[in-house]
């Protein structure tokens, strides 16, 4: 799938740093060494979101005026390092990796009450935190691989079964769940890990289907208006975009599940050759340049990436 020079010129005006980067090397396919990319680079660490967090950030590796380190949601310090790695930061940037420190020793405390109780709900968080784990290169650390562990049982019990979804398997929870160990390179995952990814994509395209979204929810339950939008950002929630950038991660497109999920995402492009993307969370978490057609540009950009390596 080609990409029009009208369509490449309007991701390269983003005012958002990590849109341009990405466009450059994963759009493009310009190397590290390319002018054009050594500056968007740049520009990502030093100019908007990024630099905003990470110049906010505390000695002790959280951030300030928090409830906790999930609260206020989406700007305390477990969201704020879930953006950071959404966004593209350096995993060896030293704030990002004292961030890490401090969810691996703050968690601690909530990881154990879990173990104690034989519980392996919340796999949406443990989740995402094994991820920005994962992108700091930590996922070594023992606590990252108790928090692996975790996921790995817990996809295996039932798809991430959850209290939040009456004691039913999670989509969200195994969508992020796979999110996280997908952060781990493909040469260290251990058996055990390799068979949660395989059960995890099984749950999510062959158990039940991406475009219905007829996973298990209560009796009074219903599919949540977040699936079938394109979003960005999102934090512990999912929606098809999600689910299908993570399946081209870890090489699952050819999936006849997440065939139909594509057909479905070309099914969404306007007539001018983009996509609208959707900002729930905007108004909540740290804010972003520029105005609305950001959202879209980011969009835009994963769905032509996805229906160009279909």
């Amino acid at each position: 799938m080609s990409q029009p020079d009208e369509f490449v010129a309007w991701l390269l005006a983003a005012a958002l740093p990590t849109t341009r980067y990405l466009t450059l090397t994963r759009l493009l396919g310009l190397p590290a060494d390319d002018p054009q990319v050594h500056d968007a680079q740049a520009d990502l660490m030093q100019t908007g979101p990024v630099a905003t967090i990470l110049a906010a950030q505390t000695e002790s590796g959280a951030w300030p005026n928090e409830s906790s380190y999930y609260t206020p949601k989406y700007v305390s310090t477990h969201w704020s390092l879930q953006l950071l790695t959404l966004l593209g930061v350096d995993g060896a940037a030293p704030g990002f990796r004292r961030g890490v420190q401090f969810m691996l020793e703050d968690t601690g405390p909530a990881f154990v009450r879990g173990r104690q109780k034989n519980s392996l709900d919340l796999a949406c968080l443990w989740g995402n935190i094994l991820r920005y784990t994962a992108h700091a290169a930590l996922h070594d650390d023992p606590r990252a691989q108790a928090i692996t562990d975790r996921l790995v049982r817990s996809v295996a019990h039932g798809g991430c079964r959850c209290v939040y979804n009456s004691g039913l398997g999670c989509a969200w929870g195994v969508a992020r769940a796979l999110w996280g160990l997908a952060g781990i390179p493909a040469g260290q995952r251990s058996p055990a890990i390799q068979n949660a990814i395989a059960s995890g994509v099984d749950f999510l395209t062959t158990q039940f289907s991406l475009v219905e979204a007829n996973y298990p929810v209560p009796p009074d339950g219903k599919i949540h208006s977040l699936w079938h939008r394109l979003n960005f950002p999102l934090f512990y929630q999912v929606d098809i975009l999600f689910v299908l950038q993570l399946l081209a991660e870890l090489e699952a497109l050819d999936r006849p599940e997440a065939q139909r999920a594509l057909d479905w995402l070309r099914q969404k492009r306007r007539p001018d050759g983009r996509w609208r993307g959707s900002s729930p969370y905007r108004q909540r978490t740290w804010a972003f340049p520029g105005d609305r057609s950001e959202i879209d540009r980011w969009v835009s950009l994963q769905a032509a990436l996805l229906l160009r390596s279909s």
